[in-house]
């Protein structure tokens, strides 16, 4: 199953290929957040994304992160299959 995880930026480590180091659940990865650059809004650093195959799609606030992170909790094996899955992948 694949899911749309969500995560909170924490940093931007390169501007020009629009990648940032995304935490999910203690689990920090390289995401690319390009697809959330309209006009001059893009994500920055304490913004929570959703996360689905390395891109963030959207940006939301932090209750529906929250919310979110503990409904795919609820899940149980198919939430820690996608944490694993999250936790091997690997965008240079």
């Amino acid at each position: 199953m694949c899911l749309a995880i969500p995560g909170q930026v924490v940093e931007v480590v390169d501007e020009h290929n629009r990648l940032a180091t995304v935490e999910v659940a203690g689990v920090r990865r390289t995401v690319n957040i390009g697809l959330l650059d309209v006009g001059d809004v893009g994500a920055v650093p304490g913004d929570w994304v959703l996360i689905h195959v390395g891109f963030a799609l959207s940006k939301i606030d932090e209750e529906e992160a929250r919310a979110t992170l503990r409904l795919l909790e609820q899940m149980g094996a198919e939430y820690a299959q996608e944490l694993d899955e999250l936790k091997a992948s690997v965008i240079e």
